[in-house]
């Protein structure tokens, strides 16, 4: 019998044979063995086993050396006949069969604790989870010596065993054993400080016992520690639970055993056992997972479908291991207005308790006449909801989608998906986790998804009669049941559509003297049969009478408002745009929007926007196919048009004063918002963000090419604040409107803003790409401004991977051409970047010389932004010399430049070296201060390489607080934002901050 052999990998490295430990030598072999079992089953490349020995600087010799290493590893696993180490290219891999690793046994049962607590078996859950922490002997990889499994593995490990401690004191609490658990809360809480989680449970444990003053002391405790130590307020948990306990709150009542009820008795906002805490915060200050609420209220008047609603609470109760994951509710047939929505929400809403972690919701738009939502955008918004920072979000789909699903995976999340056109455009957001439940809303049967991803299909059918008039009885009221044959006739008439139903209920209500037989005789006179509403042939005739009864009671501006607003592009509008379209004043736009939401014809969106449901869309286009010319729409559209460009103008102009990269754009002719100011300029261009990626997709593809082109350079900035994933789907349109207009010169444009947007979300090949593409077609057609700005991009580009040579090479070449074409702000903006990258490299007699140069001719220019961050930098050099009287003097005009502006990026990045500076003379608290802010603003913007650069900053004035713990979460922090980001600069500073902290605690690094 072949001798069983056991790994170990949670505390210091074991390896036994029958129970008897082996020789494993000690030093690098023993890190190849961990990273070799850490991939058990998989090859592990020479390079990625040099990079765990050495580093990014590996020997000449790694691959010798490595080879001679796990022989030696094979001579101690011995069976020489069946080696457990095998050659595989590019590397090697190491057979483990079942039950010899410990850290596979931990996660086997720290999943067995996680589906029992599923279930409710909470001594289940209890014991699985006790025996999963029982495998723990200590620190893992406790005597392994190798920064990269240090930064990658162990804080992964160290958050399992948390979450195996935090599901095992779960389910002692649903048990009722708080007295055990308590005094092990309150050590660990202390351990672990920026773990929401844990002060929950502490605060829960508390109160359970009977101590309701501690609960709200523990409270008070953990809200001082956020807010010292990252500026922040308690998430949503701790939070919610705080003030469940101040009211002494029902859900969290326990029986007279002293139990917690079995299931679901969390405060909304608590994260259910098995999912990662829902405000847990890592040791590098990161916040923890968000938990976004997102689901549309529920839709009023719901009424029946109670049969369907006990199907999917039924499908989602079953506990079989083979229920679906995916509910499809589908239209028979392909009907639309059938009620599929508000059936989802009412569900949604009714089951949201049972999803803690939190429900997503997307409207795929998929028959809209506009443009669908496309998968890879969903998963963007996905991803900003999950707390993504923009410059996070990957560029492809496929990596979005495997971002997602991570993000999800243990988490109990309900996913809401509606509107869908096909299974593609469905089937990357789909969540990979059985503790997620995907519902999608579909005209089409979806069987792809039935068939292959194990979708469990509900068919959706007209409401039966009696619900359909109970349906109008809760929109009129007792004129239903006064007239009970006129209501079935009525309700018969709307073909038992519940969107038809609300329409004609609306039209009634509206003639509360006309009898309910009077109503619908005038109905009936409408009743024609009119053409198909899609191809697959289900004649909804009736329904688009209904609708064209109630359009023929508004008045003729109304109608006419209805039949244009089906042209819009974008998923929602405000009176502006109406006003707009309509060629009215803003007072009258606001009443025909009143109007057509009186006649349930729209919606409201939010405030002061509205929507409109994607079948009245289609008939209201088709209305304006019918009713009027060509012309006309294309007169209504190009004033739209012209509103959105034009205010847009307004707002950059607001947020980016003297830009001269600002297109000359015409006046406004019809009413904008008020957005001269740059607090109203971005509240306006975030809430149209996406309708002007709509807009600009439109006009790229039907004919209006300028707007595509002109909404893309006009906006060029705003973007900056962190919404770089909009910004390119803008360049993408802008730049498809300037090669079918034949247009190079805006074509050569669009790359350089795609570059620019690639770059800042740390793309930074395929910014290149862009950039170079951009410089040849500029090259070529002797467009020396567009050469110039191109070059500048890639400088910039280049400083970000750290190439300051090739960097200072664009600057100066695009530095020529500006002084060749007398091109005063691109002069300022090149000796900038050049400033820096001497700065950068020690060369500060030169950075001074560029940097004052910059900062004259960005003051002749009157370029505020350009000016704020030149004298941020002068404030660096300065501090760089030790010159802290002047350095703070540069600073501080900073700071209050951009305050001005409203610069987030600018301030943060000079609150940073403020807080540096303060360091500098000593003045620790006032240092932290500076940089907590500074890191917030970075977060709000989405930097990421400032979010590095203050988490350094951090973490120095922690280590010469003498507080190293701290000092080195910060730095490893950093150092992984450094890394995804490729700023080679805070990675280095991140590897010295944490090589000083080890040094001060005495370790060995």
């Amino acid at each position: 019998m072949t001798p069983k052999l056991e790994f170990c990998l949670l505390g210091p490295v074991v390896v036994r044979r029958d129970g008897v430990a082996l020789p494993v030598p000690r030093g690098r072999q023993r890190a190849v063995l961990a990273v070799l079992l850490l991939n058990a089953g998989r090859v592990v490349s020479v390079g990625e086993i040099a990079e765990t020995l050495w580093g990014s600087a590996p020997l000449p010799s790694a691959a010798v050396t490595i080879r001679n290493y796990v022989k030696r590893l094979r001579r101690v696993l011995g069976s020489a006949d069946q080696p457990r180490i095998a050659t595989r290219s590019p590397g090697y891999v190491i057979r483990v069969d079942y039950g010899e690793l410990d850290l596979a046994r931990f996660e086997g049962l720290l999943d067995a604790a996680r589906n029992a607590a599923r279930g409710g078996s909470w001594e289940a859950a209890a014991d699985h989870a006790r025996a999963a922490l029982a495998l723990w002997r200590g620190e893992p990889l406790a005597d392994v010596k190798s920064e990269a499994l240090a930064l990658r593995e162990i804080p992964r490990l160290v958050e399992l065993r948390l979450q195996a401690a935090e599901l095992r004191i779960d389910a002692e609490l649903r048990l009722g054993r708080r007295g055990a658990v308590i005094a092990e809360l309150e050590r660990m809480a202390a351990a672990h400080p920026l773990r929401e989680h844990l002060h929950a449970l502490l605060m829960l444990a508390l109160y359970c016992d009977g101590r309701q003053a501690e609960a709200l002391a523990a409270f008070r405790h953990a809200r001082r520690v956020l807010v010292d130590e990252l500026g922040a307020e308690p998430g949503a948990e701790l939070r919610e639970l705080h003030r469940q306990i101040l009211a002494a709150g029902p859900v969290l009542a326990v029986g007279e055993s002293g139990q917690l009820p079995p299931g679901g008795a969390w405060p909304t906002g608590a994260r259910s056992a098995g999912a990662r805490p829902a405000g847990a915060r890592s040791a590098g200050a990161r916040p923890g997972p968000v938990v976004p609420r997102e689901l549309p209220g529920p839709v009023p008047q719901f009424v029946g479908r109670a049969a369907e609603l006990a199907d999917l609470t039924g499908t989602l109760e079953r506990a079989s291991a083979q229920r679906p994951r995916t509910l499809v509710i589908s239209a028979i047939a392909g009907m639309a207005g059938v009620g599929k929505t508000a059936l989802a929400m009412q569900w949604a809403h009714q089951v949201a308790d049972r999803f803690p972690d939190g429900q997503l919701h997307v409207n795929l738009r998929g028959y809209d006449p506009g443009q669908p939502v496309s998968a890879g955008d969903a998963l963007a918004g996905f991803l900003r909801s999950l707390g993504v920072a923009e410059h996070e979000i990957p560029a492809g789909t496929a990596d979005r989608g495997a971002r997602y699903r991570s993000l999800l995976a243990g988490r109990r999340m309900l996913v809401v998906i509606d509107n869908a056109a096909d299974a593609e455009q469905v089937r990357p957001l789909l969540p990979g986790s059985p503790s997620c439940v995907a519902v999608v809303t579909s005209r089409d049967a979806l069987a792809g998804l039935v068939a292959r991803d194990g979708a469990r299909r509900l068919d959706l059918g007209l409401l039966p009669p009696a619900e359909a008039v109970g349906l109008l009885r809760a929109l009129i009221g007792e004129r239903v049941d006064a007239e009970p044959e006129a209501s079935v006739t009525l309700a018969g008439y709307c073909a038992m559509l519940p969107l038809a139903l609300r329409v004609a209920a609306e039209r009634a209500a509206a003639s509360p003297d006309a009898s309910l037989a009077e109503v619908t005789s005038e109905l009936a006179d409408h009743q024609e049969r009119l053409d198909l509403l899609d191809a697959a042939g289900d004649r909804l005739t009736a329904v688009r009478a209904v609708f064209s009864w109630s359009v023929r009671h508004l008045d003729d501006e109304a109608a006419r408002a209805f039949r244009l607003l089906g042209l819009h592009p974008g998923a929602d509008f405000d009176a502006y745009a109406v006003a707009a379209l309509t060629d009215t004043t803003l007072r009258q736009a606001r009443w025909l929007l009143h109007l057509l939401a009186r006649a349930h014809l729209i919606e409201p969106a939010g405030t002061g926007r509205y929507r409109m449901h994607d079948l009245l869309r289609a008939y209201a286009a088709d209305q304006a196919a019918d009713s009027g010319s060509e012309q006309e729409r294309e007169a209504a559209l190009t004033r739209m048009f012209d509103q959105y460009l034009a205010t847009a103008a307004i707002a950059a102009a607001a947020l980016f004063p003297a830009d001269p990269d600002q297109p000359a754009l015409p006046s406004p002719v019809g009413p904008v918002p008020p957005v001269t100011s740059p607090a109203a300029a971005l509240a306006w261009l975030d809430a149209q963000r996406s309708t002007l990626v709509a807009v600009a997709a439109h006009a790229a593809d039907h004919g209006w090419p300028g707007h595509a082109i002109g909404l893309a350079a006009t906006i060029f900035r705003y973007p900056d604040a962190g919404y770089f994933t909009d910004a390119a789907a803008m360049h993408r349109h802008a730049r498809r409107a300037a090669v079918r207009a034949g247009d190079r010169t805006a074509e050569a444009a669009a790359l350089t803003m795609l570059g620019a947007a690639d770059a800042a979300q740390g793309h930074l090949r395929q910014a290149a790409s862009h950039l170079e593409q951009a410089l040849a077609i500029c090259r070529r057609d002797g467009d020396r401004i567009g050469e110039a700005r191109a070059l500048g991009y890639l400088g910039t580009a280049e400083y970000c991977r750290g190439r300051y040579q090739q960097s200072a090479g664009c600057h100066r070449k695009a530095l020529a051409i500006y002084l060749e074409t007398g091109d005063h702000a691109g002069e300022a903006r090149e000796l900038h970047g050049i400033g820096v990258v001497d700065l950068r490299q020690g060369r500060y007699e030169e950075a001074a010389g560029h940097l004052r140069r910059s900062l004259a001719l960005f003051r002749d220019a009157g370029l505020r932004s350009g000016e704020a961050y030149v004298l941020g930098n002068l404030g660096e050099l300065e501090l760089r010399q030790g010159r802290y009287v002047q350095a703070a003097g540069h600073l501080r005009q900073s700071l209050r430049l951009g305050r001005e502006i409203g610069s987030r990026l600018g301030q943060a990045q000079t609150l940073a070296w403020l807080g540096i500076s303060e360091l500098r003379q000593g003045r620790r608290q006032q240092a932290i201060g500076h940089l907590r802010r500074s890191l917030a603003l970075h977060r709000q913007s989405g930097n990421c390489s400032g979010q590095a650069e203050a988490l350094n900053g951090l973490g120095e004035a922690f280590l010469a607080a003498s507080q190293v713990g701290r000092a080195c979460a910060r730095h490893a922090a950093a150092l992984a934002l450094a890394i995804r980001c490729d700023d080679k600069r805070e990675q280095a500073r991140a590897h010295r901050g944490i090589a000083n902290a080890c040094q001060a605690s005495g370790g060995s690094g």
